[in-house]
């Protein structure tokens, strides 16, 4: 069975709070990921996808120029590096979200996504 510490990715794209929506959606995209994580001094805040970028805008066409932390995902759900595979897909199919942050206690250590998960998959 493969732990997520095997198939997470550990380079973190983070930003802060106060972060512009924008400026968020530019990280985003330099990086290639579908999401970054919301961090104030190193806690994990919260988590911004390309979802919350959809939603936010939906609601409000300013919301380009305002802050990460309006639109982000509060609290997410997160799994430890020992978990397996399976167990994370579990919770990111019955969670309708596709990127899980991986914690060891209180510090972030990586990231997954459903294509990781996926790819890990495919290879056992």
């Amino acid at each position: 069975m493969t732990a997520i510490r095997e198939v997470m990715t550990k380079e973190l794209v983070t930003v802060e709070p106060a972060t512009s929506v924008a400026a968020a959606v530019t990280v985003m995209g330099m990086q290639g990921v579908g999401a970054v994580l919301v961090m104030e001094k190193g806690r994990l805040e919260g988590i911004f996808t390309e979802r919350d970028l959809v939603r936010a805008l939906s609601n409000d066409i300013g919301a380009s120029s305002q802050a990460v932390a309006q639109w982000m995902t509060r609290t997410p759900v997160t799994v430890g590096p020992d978990a397996s595979v399976e167990e994370a897909l579990e919770i990111m199919l019955a969670g309708h979200f596709r990127h899980l942050p991986v914690m060891e206690g209180e510090r972030l250590v990586g990231v997954v996504s459903i294509r990781d998960l996926s790819r890990a998959t495919l290879r056992d």
